[in-house]
């Protein structure tokens, strides 16, 4: 049985960041309350629908401030993804790029977890 898909699914308590020091952001995820949908530890995972913001970033090119302002992840093939209510959702390893309000690349989130206390999956 070979798959693509080993990593930790993404939620509402991952850490996820530019290469800058920004941090990304999801309003799916990011646990602010009251949505439905699967949850890991209490927080709601993380999928390739949800759209991901960069505040924070400090990067400059030529003295000029290039901020990383988003986060796209490039899922792996459908026909093998985790999926979470029909929906691929964000595994730590999951192909992703930072970019630049004029969409130019500025390199691969960060992602790191924060233990929220073992409250396990639950689901709507």
């Amino acid at each position: 049985m070979a798959t693509g898909n080993v990593g930790n699914v993404v939620h509402g308590g991952t850490l996820i960041g530019c290469p800058h020091g920004g941090r990304a952001l999801s309003a799916a995820a990011g646990g602010a309350g009251g949505a439905d949908g699967v949850r890991i530890d209490g927080a709601l995972v993380a999928s390739t629908a949800d759209p991901f913001t960069v505040i924070g970033c400090a990067h400059v090119v030529a003295g000029r401030p290039q901020p990383c302002t988003s986060v796209r992840w490039m899922p792996g093939a459908a026909a093998d993804a985790v999926r979470a209510d029909g929906v691929p959702v964000l595994l730590d390893t999951t192909a992703a790029m930072c970019f630049s309000a004029g969409l130019v690349p500025q390199g691969p989130p960060v992602v790191a977890f924060v233990d929220q206390g073992r409250q396990g999956v639950s689901s709507r």
